[in-house]
């Protein structure tokens, strides 16, 4: 198995550096039959420096915490927890209808209409 605490330590210092707020940055280390997991937790303001655009920082310290792990012979996985009172923006309700299913309804209309002044 990993040094003990050896990636739990490789996170903080990762995340600290990344951060604006480095002393809310907790991690907990589970260690069970399917290999460690570290649970990571930041301050709200600073989830979206943690997950970076398209989740791109989140993969790359993943992937760098599996490469300390398999270093030592470890599976290791990252967890992080998104903090109550985040400010990630709720995601809009579908329309009902959209632009394109209206178009669809009013090209059906205009091919009815057609259709119509064939038959006069």
């Amino acid at each position: 198995m990993a040094n003990k605490n050896q990636d739990q330590e490789f996170i903080e210092t990762v995340v600290k550096a990344l951060v604006n707020h480095p002393d809310d940055v907790k991690t907990t280390r589970v260690v069970d039959e399917m290999g460690v997991l570290i649970t990571l937790k930041v301050n709200p303001e600073d989830m979206g420096i943690i997950i970076g655009r398209g989740g791109q920082n989140a993969r790359a310290i993943r992937t760098l915490v599996r490469v300390v792990g398999a270093k030592n012979n470890a599976h290791v996985n990252l967890r992080i927890e998104e903090p109550e009172g985040s400010r990630r923006p709720q995601r809009p309700a579908e329309p009902t209808t959209s632009k394109a299913s209206e178009k669809a309804e009013e090209a059906s209309k205009d091919v009815d209409k057609a259709v119509e002044d064939l038959k006069l």
